[in-house]
């Protein structure tokens, strides 16, 4: 169990100070993704309470050979880091620290600068070897103090070391965690190369076999077939049975002959058959080759993957790591463990470093004991619940194998589109005609319900959804209310006896009034159940929605590409320009001579300081400018639920100046798009312009209509598809539950949820008490969680505030942890 929640908070973390205290961070094994992020929150947090803080450059090498690899880091320092990947500060195998001499000189180097708390950045290597510095302290400083290296006094000041871990790893291969900095982002690099090679796959009819990282664990592999979805996959945990060659062959055949002119086939590097036998990219190539005759080619993506910016998710996630990090490191006495900081859902959780480890060392004992089903257990929920998704969607049943039902269940989007709706529906497919149910799709929303474009759906109509954008469905922002009679009529006409509605805020008015109509029209009493999407994640029920990472995504892609436009003006006016100038511009600077482009870049030399001023979708609701401001390192994010006034404006701005006469290039600004129908993006730019001349100039966007468009990110592929495997099997135990005198009635309050993500759980939440939770005037929930998320945005714009620790992660124990989440599906 947790331990007690403490009380008075808010005032506890501002008597949390770390005046004399030093922290240093590191970074330490395979980079990833995201470790920039966590650095500059570290680095900021510390500074903020008052502490030192320390760059060790080059991982565990810069601790034992000191000197300038410890470098005291300022907060300028950290600057433009966020969207850089890799690890800005270095990292290195260092086989001196292995060794006690080496400990023992990484110690002198750390009581030099009296540093006694360390914030590492790696994976399990690297945490235990930070445990280990840890057991051993005292010992090394008594004998630092024997050889009179160092003082009694500098051994008493600094007895006691305190560490804390943030596992950095794109394999995600630790337990305690359902995602580690990096996994997001690779992810990301894995889905575009396979969305890249499908077009060229269906053009010649081919066969890819993709080989992913992942030496000793699967979930790249795992993941990546379910957000893409790919054939067959092959992963350390689960090697296939010895018939897998003829199963797979005959599976790429069967897709084939419906029509379907690529076969996708993910291949872990670490993937291995029941007999612990290799199963490599070129071995599957060749056996299809030879067995089906396919045109079969083989990519291997090795460290492309850990390459590029970090992802938008990776972004928020090493932020709030690196702020846990810190409170964990300020409120360590010296009786405390090392512990890591950990994502459950979606909540920040301490757990004791060794038993993490402990347990990912387990995993790998389990493996060579061939105890797969226990390896994949101990891996984690998140990784449990992937794979009995994919199980569920592409182990395709003859129809003879298929469960005998006599149910009809209908699929429809309801509002404006959002990336990865359609997996979300694939997903509802393919489960529903495994559980034995007749899909029907609906088009356009309710408007297409009462008009009568409904047809049944098969499993092979959804192929190749998962990837696509928008809503091949058909979506309406039309509700039921006016057209009830019709769909009332439409119900019993196609005997529906459950409905899913994907969708926004319409759709949860939808559910809503089909709820209340149920005393009107028996039709509506069957099992109704709604999957939020939406860009704007202003749904009530649910921390989460489907399509909000993708258009978070969207918004950091254009900020991190206006961030490398700073250092030249012209290229500004590139951006701003029409495209037609533009283009024209573009192809005199290609085609001229490099001099030509040099002198260009001196003349635009003086006017580096430039302030962005964008403006968000997402209506009333300011989750997409908050937490696309946290994930882009905004200054400012104005919004809706925290008003401001002309004076918070001018605060703003004169803040951002002093920035500005610093070593800092760069400001950006994010304004949500109904804050203030006062203060308009239009003032925001003139108070700015005005208010900053001489220092720093501006520039504004409006990004639109862009943040719902694109192909879904892997977060909303794989959310979508699990969410809606939930969803319908839910919808087939309630049917079971309420089938009574050869039909289905099912007329109580808990028939007709919204299945969402509650902190730590998918929760199925009736759509009438969510009712009492709602502000529909806006359009938003009554209370939202990421609201918390401000004031660790405006802490690391350097903004003096109050933050709320009420939620801050409290130490807890990895097998109890399990045991009381154990029932938690769909973590992400």
């Amino acid at each position: 169990m947790s331990a007690p929640k403490r009380q008075d908070t808010r005032k506890l973390f501002e008597n949390l100070s770390g005046s004399g205290k030093a922290i240093a961070v590191l970074t330490s094994g395979g980079d990833a993704q995201g470790m920039n992020a966590a650095v500059r929150a570290v680095v900021r947090m510390g500074i903020y309470v008052g502490a030192k803080v320390y760059f060790i450059h080059e991982g565990y090498q810069g601790m034992v050979d000191g000197g300038d690899n410890i470098k005291e880091a300022s907060w300028e320092s950290v600057s433009s880091m966020l969207q850089v990947g890799g690890t800005v500060i270095g990292s290195a195998r260092c086989k001196a620290f292995r060794t006690r001499e080496g400990r023992l000189q990484a110690a002198l180097n750390l009581v030099q600068k009296s540093i006694t708390n360390l914030c590492v950045i790696g994976g399990d290597g690297s945490l235990t070897g930070a445990n280990l510095f840890r057991e051993e302290w005292s010992g090394l400083l008594d004998e630092l103090l024997k050889k009179g290296a160092i003082s009694e006094e500098a051994a008493l000041s600094n007895s006691a070391l305190h560490i804390v871990g943030m596992v950095g790893s794109i394999d995600n291969d630790f337990c305690g965690t359902d995602m580690t900095i990096g996994t997001d982002s690779a992810l990301h690099r894995i889905i575009e190369v396979v969305d890249a090679i499908m077009t060229t796959a269906q053009s010649h009819q081919r066969t890819f076999v993709l080989e992913v990282m992942g030496r000793h664990c699967g979930y790249l592999a795992l993941v990546s077939a379910l957000a893409c979805g790919a054939d067959w996959v092959f992963f350390p945990e689960m090697p296939p049975e010895d018939d897998w060659e003829d199963n797979m062959c005959l599976k790429l055949s069967e897709n084939r002959a419906d029509k379907k002119r690529l076969n996708i086939i993910i291949v872990a590097e670490g993937a291995i058959d029941c007999h612990n036998k290799p199963i490599t990219p070129d071995y599957i190539k060749d056996l299809v080759v030879r067995n089906l005759g396919f045109d079969t080619r083989v990519t291997i993506l090795g460290h492309v993957q850990r390459g590029g910016t970090p992802s938008a998710f990776d972004r928020i996630l090493a932020s709030r790591m690196g702020v846990e990090a810190v409170l964990a490191l300020l409120e360590a006495s010296a009786g405390t463990p090392a512990c890591v900081v950990s994502l459950v859902g979606n909540q920040a959780v301490r757990l004791p470093l060794m038993e993490c480890v402990q347990m990912t060392q387990e995993v790998q004992k389990a493996m060579d004991e061939k105890k797969f089903e226990e390896a994949v257990r101990l891996r984690g929920r998140s990784f449990e619940n992937n794979l009995s998704t994919y199980r569920l969607l592409c182990n395709r049943k003859a129809d003879s194998e298929l469960p005998h039902s006599s149910f009809n269940v209908a699929v429809l989007n309801v509002g404006a589109p959002a990336a990865g709706m359609n997996a979300a529906v694939r997903s509802a497919v393919r489960v529903g005609i495994s559980e034995g149910h007749k899909m029907f799709a609906v088009s356009d929303g309710f408007e297409g319900f009462y008009k009568g474009q409904i047809k049944e759906i098969k499993w092979g109509d959804v192929g190749g959804w998962t990837g696509q954008g928008g809503s091949l469905l058909g979506t309406k922002r039309t509700l039921p209310g006016k057209h009830l009679d019709k769909i009332a009529q439409q119900m019993a006409t196609h005997n529906i006896n459950a409905l899913l509605i994907i969708g926004g805020f319409e759709a949860l008015e939808s559910l809503l009034q089909l709820f209340e109509a149920r005393e009107r029209y028996e039709e509506f009493c069957v099992p109704l159940c709604m999957l939020p999407a939406t860009i704007s994640n202003n749904v009530p029920g649910t921390d989460l929605s489907i399509g909000a990472d993708t258009s978070v995504n969207a918004l950091v892609e254009v900020t991190s590409r206006l961030a490398t436009f700073v250092c030249s003006d012209f290229f500004i006016f590139l951006l701003l320009c029409s495209c037609g100038v533009a283009v024209v511009t573009v192809l005199v600077c290609s085609r001229g001579s490099h001099q030509t482009c040099d002198r260009i870049k001196q003349s635009a030399s003086g006017t580096k300081r430039r302030v962005f001023i964008i403006e968000t979708m997402g209506g009333y609701c300011g989750y997409l400018a908050t937490v696309g401001g946290l994930a882009a390192g905004a200054d400012t994010v104005y919004i809706y639920e925290e008003p401001f006034d002309i004076r918070d404006l001018q605060g703003n701005v004169e803040h951002l100046t002093e920035k500005m006469k610093t070593t800092i290039q760069r400001g950006l600004v994010l304004r949500n798009e109904n804050c203030n129908e006062n203060f308009t993006t239009d003032f925001i730019y003139q108070l700015y312009s005005q208010e900053g001349h001489g220092v720093f100039d501006c520039r504004k966007n409006i990004l639109g209509h862009m943040q719902q468009g694109g192909a879904p990110s892997p977060f909303d592929r794989n959310f979508g598809t699990k969410v809606a495997a939930k969803a319908v099997q839910w919808i087939t135990k309630t049917m079971k539950e309420s089938y009574k005198g050869g039909r289905v009635f099912a007329n109580s309050e808990d028939s007709a949820c919204l299945l969402g993500m509650r902190r730590r759980a998918m929760v199925f939440q009736p759509v009438a008490q969510l009712k009492h939770e709602t502000d529909f005037e806006h359009r938003i929930p009554k209370e939202q969680w990421w609201l918390k998320l401000r004031p660790l945005m405006k802490i690391l714009a350097k903004y003096k505030t109050s933050y709320d620790v009420s939620d801050s992660g409290q130490l807890e124990h990895v097998g109890r942890f399990r045991a009381r989440e154990g029932d938690a599906s769909a973590a992400i």
